[in-house]
């Protein structure tokens, strides 16, 4: 086994004083206690513990402790921890793909990449269905006639629908009232999760009962799997084996292929989990950093500009398609310098140590949960010239051309990363592409750029606080 990863015991890796029932909570910034892990980083190193009410978690930082512990000792750090909040949406059962467990998370894994796989994703296929799905949202955005708007709704709609397209095998209109309830759902639920009700809640799950954040997202969960189950007995009632047209087809058809196994992988518990996990996440971090990325464009419109003329030299009045990605490095870099800025996910997902491990000369013990501070690594001052601020040139070389960075990490690393990562990718140039070829994007009339405030909203994720936007068409 390697040398950092060994399993002998050692000393508990250490942390700032306790008190007594609420550990540390008296120190958290319970809106964004992702700042606190940070700043406690910078004191303790980039292993420390912190107690989170009765439990104990572990926090990794900076881009070498990552790394080494993701990917060096990859199988260590794979598994998920039982947070109260997900264990109570899903009833304490093995289900879906984000916080499932064991030979459960491999096998709905593996189903959801090879789906995905072959319904496109990476592909030509999926690369028609975004452009397609591009053009409805350029034609929203021209229907404002200049005038400003806010754009959260529209753009997790139109993200949603790339998703939806492979879940469901079909698109919604942009006004479909369904469709706008289960997102305003979505919506709701990750700002709940990540804020301080929440919080309170998985550390100290005895107050669900007084908690109104907790009884809403659990509301919001019930109505949002209601309509997966309905969507799934409408599908099951006209599947074709033969010709299955979405995720949810090819999911049925392994069901009644594999009735006689002893194992439940394919139930339908598992997969309203599963189409709830990849409706969410194939809608949430893409829709939100591309908000992001027309705010910054607003922020700094010299950026903008060397964008928009970017996309004149190479793509012309063409559609930007994802063969152009090679020719434009200044687009790809900017492309990249907002996922790093924007800090979708400053946390990551929690995971959990396999085996009782010493890692870096610490002893964890098996089971413990492991908090991956990715803010840390997509700001580490040893990865990044100028980590605070935003920058297109961490990207760039001295001749201009796009440099890949082995920091750059919003998607994760190893066993756990996003298993969505090729389709966002794709779905960030075309859309971001296609949109400042037809606009200029600026702040309201009365709104000085200077002014465009890029403080984080609350959440699960860093969405961009609430802002209006004016989309001028390119002549």
């Amino acid at each position: 086994m390697r040398e950092n990863c060994k399993a002998t015991k050692k000393n508990f890796p250490p942390g700032p004083r306790t008190l007594p029932i609420i550990g540390n909570l008296h120190i958290l910034n319970l809106k964004r206690p992702y700042q606190t892990l940070l700043e406690l980083s910078q004191k303790y190193g980039s292993i420390y513990s912190i107690q989170m009410g009765p439990r104990k978690v572990v926090v990794l930082s900076g881009y070498d402790t990552v790394k080494d512990a993701l990917v060096t000792c990859g199988d260590q750090f794979r598994e998920r921890p039982q947070v109260p909040i997900f264990e109570r949406l899903f009833e304490g059962k093995e289900q879906g793909i984000t916080f499932s467990h064991g030979e459960t998370w491999k096998t709905m894994r593996r189903f959801s990449l090879t789906t995905l796989r072959n319904f496109g994703m990476g592909k030509r296929t999926i690369e028609d269905k975004i452009i397609e799905e591009c053009q409805h949202l350029i034609q929203n955005f021209r229907s404002q006639k200049g005038k400003p708007f806010e754009i959260k709704t529209v753009m997790n709609a139109s993200v949603a629908n790339v998703i939806v397209s492979v879940l469901l095998g079909k698109r919604f209109d942009y006004q479909d009232t369904q469709f706008l309830r289960l997102l305003n759902l979505i919506g709701e639920n990750v700002k709940l999760i990540g804020g301080p009700g929440i919080t309170l809640f998985n550390m100290f799950p005895v107050l669900g009962c007084l908690l109104q954040s907790h009884k809403t997202v659990l509301r919001n969960v019930k109505e949002l799997f209601s309509f997966i189950r309905m969507t799934f007995l409408h599908h099951r009632h006209k599947l074709d084996k033969n010709d299955p047209r979405s995720l949810i087809d090819v999911f049925l058809v392994r069901q009644q292929e594999e009735k006689s196994q002893s194992t439940d992988y394919f139930s339908d518990d598992n997969l309203v989990a599963l189409v709830s996990n990849l409706f969410v996440a194939g809608t949430e971090t893409t829709a939100t950093t591309l908000r992001w990325g027309i705010l910054l464009m607003m922020r700094y419109p010299e950026v903008q500009k060397k964008i928009c003329d970017e996309i004149a030299r190479v793509v012309g009045t063409s559609q930007p398609q994802i063969a152009h990605r090679t020719q434009m490095p200044y687009t790809d870099a900017v492309i990249h310098e907002i996922q790093r800025f924007a800090n979708i996910l400053p946390a990551g997902l929690p995971h959990a140590t396999t085996k009782d491990i010493t890692f870096k000369n610490y002893f964890i013990p098996k089971g413990t949960e492991i908090t991956i501070l990715l803010t840390s690594v997509l700001q580490d001052h040893t990865q990044w010239e100028k980590p605070d601020a935003f920058n297109p040139g961490h990207f760039l070389n001295s001749n201009g051309k796009f440099i890949k960075k082995d920091a750059f990490i919003p998607f994760s690393l190893g066993r756990r990363m996003c298993a969505g990562e090729a389709l966002a990718k794709m779905e960030l140039f075309l859309f971001f592409t296609s949109l400042l070829q037809k606009f200029t994007f600026r702040p309201p009339p009365g709104v000085s750029h200077l002014d465009l405030d890029l403080t984080p909203d609350i959440g699960f994720t860093t969405r961009p606080m609430p802002h209006k936007i004016c989309a001028l068409p390119r002549v």
